[in-house]
């Protein structure tokens, strides 16, 4: 039996979960906004339900898996990509730097997982260019999408195939499983509309504001289009029904994440089902109608966790932490995700004039250390 947490950073909220074995023994969530400005809360949770074999922390844009001992001040810098240690409180960052300190001095067994980008399963030429093609929080909800087609399917990990929409609080990542691997994927600030979040920024757009402040990226999506920045899922649908403005920003979200998954299903031999995760896809009106707008893909199936209060991307956290630490069953899944080679910084694939320049700024610490799965 192993015992292993997994930790969703959203923007809305701070889930945690925790498995040992085929049982929940932690299922929980906190307002982000407490978890922020109190990580000691966090720490408190993390011990009460110790002793655990591992814990997978919030990770950010992602590192190779890393031990958060060994999380410096480069790693932190590459995990935030923002000026300060605390990032902007308007997106996924807000706060990390504090969270990730006190996790480092808790002494508890917290590793980092590595983002989309830096998997081996992803071919080199489509990483060209591209930082965000999913954040370690969206690679947590694939794993527990992957477990849940191969459970449901009856198929082996490794036959599993699907897009990915995980479509949180704030951003939307749409990501492509091919043989229970990931191959390809458009994370919150480069893919698809999120709620909150714009998505992918017309590059002249970029230019105009120049040197814009990092919580513009957590801007500009259905939410703002509406004219609300702070409602809620729910409230949209519900205005969306009566007002001009929020239809119009509904019709935006359903069709940019409807022409992302287009993308990405191209890549797919087959795939067997378009896979939907995330907050909204709580919401019943947003679900039937992102099933409605995707079935033309494939067949539209919402994940189904085993959890019933956190996220499937703590989820998802959870049952990899089982599998690094040597759950047999679960181990296969890292294995068929390919995730054990993850490698690399979230900078090495850029090729745009600035791009030596933005990797000196940004260094990937080079210190030698076996991955942490192998340490005594």
């Amino acid at each position: 039996m192993t015992r292993a947490i997994g930790i969703d950073p959203g923007t809305v909220s701070f889930d945690v979960c925790g498995r040992d074995g085929d049982e929940l023994f932690l299922d929980a969530t906190s307002p982000t906004a407490e978890v922020r400005d109190d990580p000691g809360s966090l720490v408190d949770v993390l011990r009460a339900a110790a002793p655990v074999d591992l814990i997978v922390g919030p990770s950010g844009y992602g590192l190779p898996w890393t031990d958060v001992r060994d999380v410096g001040a480069e790693e932190l810098d590459l995990l935030l990509l923002a000026d300060a240690a605390d990032g902007p409180r308007g997106t996924i960052v807000g706060g990390m730097g504090r969270v990730l300190e006190a996790l480092k001095e808790s002494g508890l067994p917290v590793c980092l997982a590595p983002g989309v980008v830096q998997l081996t399963t992803v071919p080199e030429h489509r990483k060209i260019n591209r930082i965000d093609m999913g954040t370690a929080d969206k690679l947590c909800a694939v794993a527990l999408a992957v477990w849940d087609q191969a459970r449901r399917l009856d198929v082996a990990y490794d036959e599993t195939s699907f897009v990915s929409v995980e479509a949180g609080g704030a951003f939307t990542a749409v990501i492509a499983v091919e043989r229970g691997a990931i191959v390809d994927g458009s994370g919150g600030t480069c893919g698809a509309m999120g709620f909150r979040a714009l998505g992918a920024m017309d590059g002249e757009l970029a230019y105009l504001l120049r040197d814009f402040p990092k919580d513009v990226l957590a801007s500009g999506g259905a939410a703002w289009i509406a004219g609300t920045p702070d409602c809620s899922p729910d409230d949209l649908v519900a205005a969306a029904a009566r007002d001009p403005r929020a239809a119009v920003a509904l019709a935006a979200l359903l069709e940019d994440v409807a022409k992302r998954v287009a993308a990405e299903a191209i890549l797919l031999e087959a795939p067997r089902e378009i896979l939907l995760s995330g907050r909204l896809i709580r919401v019943p009106e947003l679900r039937r109608r992102l099933v409605e707008a995707l079935s033309r893909f494939a067949p539209v199936h919402a994940v189904e966790g085993f959890a019933s209060v956190c996220s499937e991307a703590a989820q998802g956290a959870a049952l990899l932490g089982q599998g690094l630490a040597g759950d047999g069953g679960l181990s296969d899944l890292v294995d068929a995700m390919g995730l054990r080679s993850a490698a690399g910084s979230v900078l090495d694939h850029l090729y745009v004039s600035e791009a030596e320049s933005l990797r000196r700024r940004h260094p990937l610490s080079r210190r030698p250390q076996a991955p942490f799965w192998e340490r005594s």
